[in-house]
């Protein structure tokens, strides 16, 4: 597995060293040693989540607040998306920006986002499986989000909003000027 820090401090693009032969393929999706001795992070992971949707679907851009913030280890069992985290650790020097990645089930690449991030992912192909582990569990009180088309943020989803489907929740978050004035 090869490890590498993104550009925002403590987010790291994670590639499995796969194995293929005749028979398909072998690949350790996660392995606690490695992880910590390569990221530097030692989380113990307490949940794992799994959503399939279909192309243009958009999930995010969500976080957890305070004591309940979520640490995220992000992978594509099928399918392919875009993943977005955006820093919103306010002290950070990278606070407000962002970093996406394609995730997909030919490179196998997991994205870990750091508790302090917003998160969210635009489906780029139908029956699309993604799966996450998270290091501390979902509380509903806790939960909040930034909206897709933020104007400070300006992420390029690479859809139109006409093709994106997106919740009614999803559609109702704040922007980045609301939530860090």
């Amino acid at each position: 597995m090869t490890v590498e820090e993104t550009y925002l401090k403590g987010c790291f693009v994670i590639t499995p060293r796969v194995l293929e032969d005749e028979r398909g393929y072998f690949f350790e999706s996660f392995n606690k040693q490695i992880f910590e001795k390569e990221t530097g992070v030692h989380k113990t992971f307490v949940q794992d989540n799994q959503s399939k949707s279909s192309k243009g679907v958009l999930r995010g851009l969500h976080f957890q607040k305070g004591k309940h913030g979520q640490a995220k280890l992000v992978r594509v069992i099928k399918g392919k998306v875009l993943d977005v985290c955006v820093d919103i650790r306010e002290e950070s020097p990278t606070f407000g920006k962002q970093f996406s990645i394609i995730l997909d089930a030919t490179e196998h690449k997991q994205l870990y986002v750091p508790r302090g991030f917003a998160h969210g992912f635009l489906v780029l192909e139908d029956d699309t499986i993604f799966s996450y582990k998270c290091d501390n569990f979902y509380n509903k009180e806790s939960e909040s989000g930034i909206i897709f088309n933020d104007k400070t943020l300006n992420i390029k989803w690479g859809f139109t909003e006409k093709e994106l489907i997106i919740s009614e929740k999803d559609k109702t978050l704040l922007t980045f000027e609301q939530l860090f004035k």
